[in-house]
């Protein structure tokens, strides 16, 4: 199947999600002042929020329904057999 540049776009957005959410956490580290550490922590806050969100439009529904079910917690520890009995067909 060819990927379109919407596709491939949409993943690169959702990588930058995941990269600007991680990235939140280590900004207090940084030798930097309260308030440009707050300012860069909402801007990646809200960086993460669009890339998610635009990502998502991009790769359709079907697909973004995909992975956000993987990236349920509560399915992360049943066994396989039981997350596959609750989908509908």
């Amino acid at each position: 199947m060819q990927k379109t540049w919407k596709f491939k776009l949409g993943i690169v957005l959702l990588i930058v999600c995941v990269i600007a959410f991680l990235s939140i956490p280590v900004v207090p580290f940084l030798a930097l002042e309260n308030s440009v550490k707050i300012t860069l922590s909402t801007i990646l806050f809200v960086i993460g929020e669009v890339a998610f969100w635009v990502g998502g439009i991009l790769l359709g529904k079907e697909l973004f329904t995909k992975y956000k079910a993987y990236m349920n917690p509560k399915s992360w520890f049943k066994p396989k057999s039981e997350t596959k009995e609750n989908k509908p067909d």
